[in-house]
């Protein structure tokens, strides 16, 4: 695969602010994200955590301060050189009405092609590779939509494992999956990581898992990062009162030692 920087890529966010509409929804959020880490963004519906992602991968303009990458405004990078770094899976993909897997894949490579467009060696060994790890070799040539939720869901990220990205981002991958293919997608997302050094930065809904696979986790509240962190720092009776309005006891993952959550009930409302 290609050639990584010892430590990873820097992506930062520095008093990011972020609004569709006029209507800011993020509201000066600070956060670097650790390199060669896994980070699990959570929080309540409307919290900002997908916007967040939306900003990180410069699929939206600041309203007000900035994301760098390396130290540069992501905003005055090349596409391309950006799309050779960071990879978005978004939480709807949209693929081409009759795609099959096999191009749906190939289409991963497009940053790294040259003027020409010409096929090479290195992108069939992408391409190769990324079926292999996402256990979708099988399906190239079934069509994406005749598919099931959970083999499609490995086929897109087959697509973004071809791209090669240094980091990887990707707004709730285990949606609509039943637990099994949500452990299946998050095994496979913790080998990426610890194989390849690949930087993930994901959306999750499911505390839980987010507490078992993450190094980090950053919190959302009301469009503000409210916590961030390792799951210990910041999974605790008080952030996940605050931030999901759940009173919940908070014990010890009898299989990874992470912090599991344990909801009691709604929490109170203020006096």
């Amino acid at each position: 695969m290609s050639d990584r920087e010892p430590h990873g890529h820097r992506l930062e966010a520095t008093a990011l602010h972020l609004a569709y509409d006029g209507v800011r929804v993020v509201h000066g959020v600070d956060l670097a994200v650790a390199p060669a880490r896994i980070t699990a963004i959570v929080g309540a519906n409307a919290s900002g955590k997908s916007t967040l992602l939306r900003g990180l991968a410069r699929l939206l303009k600041p309203a007000g301060g900035g994301v760098t990458l390396d130290g540069s405004d992501i905003h005055r990078l090349p596409t391309r050189s950006v799309a050779r770094i960071l990879g978005l899976l978004p939480q709807e993909p949209r693929a081409p009405e009759g795609i099959t897997v096999g191009d749906l894949v190939a289409r991963g490579r497009h940053p790294h092609r040259g003027a020409l467009g010409r096929w090479s060696a290195a992108d069939e060994a992408a391409v190769h590779e990324a079926l292999a790890a996402t256990g979708t070799a099988g399906l190239t040539g079934r069509r994406v939509d005749a598919l099931s939720g959970g083999q499609r869901q490995r086929a897109w990220i087959a697509m973004a494992l071809a791209q090669d990205p240094a980091v990887l981002m990707l707004d709730e991958p285990t949606s609509f999956l039943d637990l099994t293919h949500q452990l299946d997608v998050l095994e496979l997302l913790r080998a990426l990581n610890r194989t390849r050094g690949t930087t993930v930065v994901m959306v999750l809904h499911e505390l839980n898992l987010a507490a078992r696979y993450a190094d980090r986790i950053v919190v959302m509240a009301a469009g503000r990062a409210v916590a961030a962190g390792a799951p210990a720092e910041v999974m605790t009776p008080a952030v996940i009162r605050d931030a999901f309005a759940l009173e919940a006891r908070v014990v010890d993952d009898p299989v990874a030692g992470t912090p599991m959550i344990v909801p009691v009930g709604r929490a109170a409302a203020p006096a």
